[in-house]
């Protein structure tokens, strides 16, 4: 899921900043509509046997539909928690790398709804006499949802922070590679045990990442220690901002640090970002973080 330069340029002037910000906006109004009127959820659904017949609206109103919890506190903490992995992602990747993860994980969504149909058409007719189908569709159609694309956000994180730790149930130090395998470890089993559709809507909806972990055997993996490394000269880089002095260990400010081989970017120019060494580069290469993932080792 590499973006070439000229690709990627075109693409920067449409890309969401913070757009996982803007997906929990999208499930508070999800959930706001399930406490007034549950079954509306059916009219906003990811139907394609209803979007086929003049309800396009659901191609976009079912990135609504929240996951399912029955508990407001956790609810919370889900959402709190995919915010921060995913703006953690945004800015290890770069805004737009990151909206085309998102946004092809929807859209292959979208597309294993279509496939489901005809599916169902071709080797389950007994259903579709039974049910008839506008009742079938509506009823296996709630399958697809945010819920698969927002498990893909985190495989993604494990992937890029496989050493990272958390807290499991706010007591267990785990790595977070270890919760990627028990996930997708439930992922194959959820998909062998469930109907047909429901098997659909999981390799559809994380095709995406199964096309991010063919990509990533490549990658140099981010370690907590690296973690801690970034942090501290982010803000030995703004301290010395606000003091105008040079913090310990640092060049002097009109020499640059850091510079990406192929923006040319410093860490004068633009502070913000954050810049790292290619392993599999010949040389001592350095890239910034919308390069880093995205660039062609250089042999």
């Amino acid at each position: 899921m590499s973006l070439s330069g000229n690709h990627k340029f075109r693409l920067q002037r449409y890309a969401i900043r913070n757009l996982s910000l803007v997906l929990i906006i999208c499930y508070a109004f999800g959930y706001l509509i399930q406490m007034v009127n549950p079954s509306f959820s059916y009219y906003i659904s990811l139907d394609p046997y209803a979007i086929v017949h003049g309800q396009i609206w659901r191609l976009v109103t079912w990135l609504l539909i929240p996951p399912p919890t029955s508990n407001i506190i956790f609810t919370a903490i889900m959402l709190y928690f995919y915010y921060s992995i995913g703006t953690t992602l945004e800015r290890t990747w770069g805004t737009v790398r990151y909206n085309v993860y998102i946004f092809s994980g929807f859209l292959f969504t979208i597309a294993g709804a279509f496939v489901m149909m005809g599916w169902t058409y071709l080797f389950h007719q007994e259903a579709l006499g039974t049910y008839g189908a506008a009742q079938l569709f509506r009823i296996i159609s709630m399958s697809f949802s945010t819920y698969y694309v927002n498990l893909s956000i985190f495989l993604a994180f494990a992937v890029t922070y496989p050493e990272m730790q958390v807290l499991l149930m706010f007591l267990i130090p785990i790595r977070v590679k270890w919760l990627g395998v028990l996930d997708a470890v439930l992922l194959v089993y959820e998909a062998f045990t469930s109907p047909y559709y429901v098997r659909i809507a999981i390799l559809a909806s994380l095709l995406n990442f199964l096309i991010l972990w063919f990509r990533s055997r490549n990658w140099k993996r981010i370690s907590p220690s690296e973690v801690r490394r970034r942090n501290d000269f982010k803000r030995a880089v703004q301290s010395a901002q606000q003091t105008g002095s040079a913090p310990g260990r640092m060049q002097p400010k009109s020499q640059a640090a850091h510079r990406c081989s192929i923006c040319g970017r410093t860490d004068i120019t633009n502070p913000e970002l954050e810049f790292r060494f290619c392993s599999k580069c010949a040389g001592a290469r350095e890239y910034c973080q919308e390069h880093l993932f995205t660039h062609v080792h250089v042999q």
